[in-house]
């Protein structure tokens, strides 16, 4: 692997205004193919397998016009203090509100809260629901509009009147989190690097494959069904990893500058070497992203593909576009001092330091080199603090439960917020989440007894607090029944009597022939968060077994990899257990904008899963082999340990500031979800580059010693070595001291 990837570093350096042309070419051609290509589908919500679904598809295709998902308005109108809705002013209101938006060409149905008995019972709240033919963001400006101004003209006749539900949704507030993400890493890279163009050359790399990625998505939007979403993702991961990696090759190129090496020797050794972690790493993130598709959700298998395509560009243009790009600029990304007393006076004076250092007169350390001999030092205690800080961190992700927070997790300055809290108030916590029943009856004897059976059995429910008169289609063979629990739809009473309407209905359908199934967006978020927690284990099996084998083909080891996935799994826990403190428990929530607490996204875990493995073993492959590469170069355990901190512990730090910077600027977003995604994935990088890559590792490898590198010799002998470390390149290349600088032969031959 090291000496290929050699050789494409000395060709791209070599060949670099054709590498450059080609990936110009390249993004020129996605482009024009985006430019052309269909809009892209709308987020599909649809998750197979779960009864929610099949009820969703049961109303889809017995109430033709009348979409199960479409739009809904949900007008809550509340009185002055001591005033009633149902007074002759109120109901005028209110009548003429209904009136206008029932004439709306899309709207397929308008109830008046005086017909559908929707008034509290102290008469101070009511509701009309609005239900539309299609979709909300199918809804026409002219739907809205109607809307907005019935509502308008509500309110001015001295009635509180708020909106919730989809069809006049408020755009969360966009945040500047590219945007920060980016200064930030430009400030990290030059604060790292000092120097400009060092630090320019990952950024500008990094938004190539950023650009290609998110156009090659747009262009094969419509063949793959790539939403909107799966370019979100792409976009945050691909521009982390894009930085990352070339940060990596840029770092170990103007290392071989400072050894001496000429400008086309050091390209061509930063890419065998570097390149070959970057390689591995990639391999890491692919398969964690592609392993989405074991949960069965089209949505995260989607976006899954299409992030692992922008991190597959990312690493082909760290091992192309970065060598050419640095042929054009050899001398421009080495630090001031480098490019002022040139690379090979910097290797002289490196060699007197050592000289020096032999001969009794201490210099001071690179921090992270003292962090690291403090480590092999004190290994237990460093391993037990970490591990018991870890777990104490994760315990709060025992009390995890997990839903699709709504209105209510909204800031109170929006109308749904109102509106939610409006109808809670009036009506009771379960009012904001009702049931919905689809009742079957195609093959019932009897369907309208058996509706009635179904109605009464639901009435009887302990924790239904009303029941709704039934709904039949035109075929009369298929009812809905909307059932209002007495509890908030996110509590686990609610929980509970979903699973009791389940377990009960066998009973009826036996007696009636009906078949009922139980949805709505409560059940529907209930079914999602079962449907991810089944899927975890079985997702994890897959992504930590094929990773834990590559890394063993990395490493040549049985250990290093089960210690990396044992540090992984400290890293979520504790990344869980820190969503869990401030988005449900509420502990520091004000410090991130968060207005309401409440469960935790379905997805998150299972999401948070897959992204964070990948990008933990970007930095265990990155550490990890800088510390083998010294200790198959003969340097005793501990030793090796220290070198490969002194050459990776700043540059790994480095890599983890960019992306805890680019995943934190998404917190900056108004959108409650986006803030979870975004703390926690920060959060998780944290944990991972800091604790147990930083303390963890090298604790146990400290801990090991030989141990560490051991691999039974059968196996030893089957698996093919990729010689990530770059072993093979020692013997090819001439070391750098023995030649003049301006030698030919300064340049390597393979």
């Amino acid at each position: 692997m090291a000496t290929f990837l050699h050789r494409v570093g000395r060709w791209a350096f070599r060949r670099r205004r054709t590498v450059v042309l080609v990936w110009v070419a390249v993004l020129a051609a996605v482009f024009l193919g985006a430019s052309s290509a269909p809009e892209a589908p709308e987020d599909s919500s649809s998750l197979p397998g779960i009864e929610s679904q099949q009820a969703f598809d049961l109303i889809n295709e017995r109430f033709p016009g009348a979409e199960a998902d479409g739009a809904e308005a949900r007008i809550v109108f509340v009185a002055e203090r001591g005033q009633q809705v149902t007074s002759a002013a109120g109901r005028s209101a209110i009548g003429e509100l209904v009136e206008a938006v029932a004439d709306g060409p899309q709207v397929a149905d308008a109830a008046s809260p005086f017909e559908a008995n929707a008034v509290s019972k102290d008469k101070s709240t009511a509701y009309a629901t609005v239900t539309y033919k299609v979709a909300s963001d199918d809804l026409t400006d002219a739907s809205k509009t109607d809307l907005t101004k019935a509502v308008e003209q509500a309110r001015d006749a001295g009635l509180t009147v708020e909106v919730g539900g989809s069809a006049l949704e408020t755009e969360a507030a966009q945040g500047v989190g590219e945007v920060l993400g980016v200064l930030v890493a430009a400030v990290v890279l030059l604060i790292t690097f000092g120097s400009l163009a060092a630090a320019g050359l990952p950024l500008l790399t990094a938004i190539l494959g950023v650009s290609i990625s998110l156009a090659g998505i747009t262009a094969l939007s419509s063949a793959f069904g790539f939403s909107s979403t799966v370019g979100e993702l792409a976009m945050m991961l691909g521009l982390a990893v894009g930085i990352d990696y070339s940060l990596f090759v840029v770092s170990r190129y103007r290392e071989e500058r400072a050894k001496g090496h000429q400008p086309q020797e050091a390209t061509a050794l930063a890419v065998g070497t570097a390149g070959s972690a970057v390689v591995f790493a990639g391999l890491t993130v692919v398969i964690a992203l592609l392993g989405l598709s074991v949960v069965g959700v089209p949505m995260l298998s989607k976006m899954g593909i299409g992030s692992a395509g922008a991190v597959m560009v990312g690493v082909l243009i760290a091992l192309t576009a970065v060598p050419a790009l640095l042929g054009f600029w050899p001398n421009a990304v080495l630090s001031r001092r480098d490019r002022k007393d040139g690379p090979r006076s910097r290797a002289k004076i490196l060699s007197l330091v050592g000289r020096t250092r032999s001969a009794g007169t201490t210099t001071k350390a690179p921090r992270g080199v003292c962090w690291a001999q403090f480590v092999v030092r004190r290994p237990l205690p460093v391993l037990l603090l970490s591990v018991i800080g870890l777990g104490a961190l994760a315990v709060p992700s025992l009390d995890l439960r997990m839903g699709m927070p709504g209105d209510e997790a909204k800031s109170t300055a929006t109308t749904e917020r109102r509106a939610y809290d409006a109808l809670a108030e009036g009506f009771g916590p379960g009012f904001n989440g009702p049931l919905t029943v689809v009742v079957d009856v195609k093959e019932a004897k009897d369907p309208q007894a058996a509706v009635t059976a179904v109605s009464d059995k639901l009435t009887g429910t302990k924790g239904v607090v009303s029941v709704s008169p039934a709904r039949f289609n035109e075929a009369k063979d298929t009812a809905v029944i909307a059932a209002v629990p007495s509890t908030a739809p996110a509590s686990q009473q609610t929980q509970d009597l979903v699973h009791t309407i389940r377990s009960e209905r066998s009973a009826v359908e036996q007696a009636t022939g009906a078949d009922l199934k139980v949805t709505g967006t409560t059940a529907l978020n209930i079914d999602v968060g079962q449907k991810m927690q089944d899927a975890l284990i079985p997702y994890l099996a897959v992504v930590v077994g094929l990773a834990f084998l590559l890394l063993m083909l990395v490493f040549r080891s049985i250990l290093v990899p089960l210690k990396a996935a044992l540090g992984f799994l400290l890293s979520v826990g504790a990344a869980l257990g820190a969503i869990v403190t401030v988005f449900q428990q509420g502990h520091g929530a004000g410090l991130f904008g968060v207005d309401e607490t409440g469960p935790i996204m379905s997805t998150m875990p299972i999401f948070l899963v897959g992204i964070v493995f990948g990008l933990a073993m970007d930095y265990q492959v990155f550490l990890v082999s800088r510390i083998r590469e010294a200790h198959i170069h003969g340097e005793r355990p501990n030793q090796a340990i220290v070198t490969g901190f002194r050459h990776s512990a700043q540059v790994v730090g480095a890599a983890a500031l960019i992306m805890m910077a680019v995943f934190g600027g998404f917190m900056t977003g108004g959108e409650s979800l986006v803030k979870m995604v975004g703390f926690g994935l920060a959060s998780a990088v944290f944990f991972d580059a800091f604790v147990v890559r930083m303390a963890f590792v090298p604790a146990v490898l400290a801990l090991l010693g030989k141990r560490a590198w051991w691999l039974p010799r059968r196996l030893d002998r089957l698996m093919p070595r990729v010689d990530v470390e770059g072993e093979a390149l020692t013997q090819q290349v001439s070391a750098p001291n023995d030649l003049p600088t301006d030698d030919p032969r300064a340049s390597v031959t393979v």
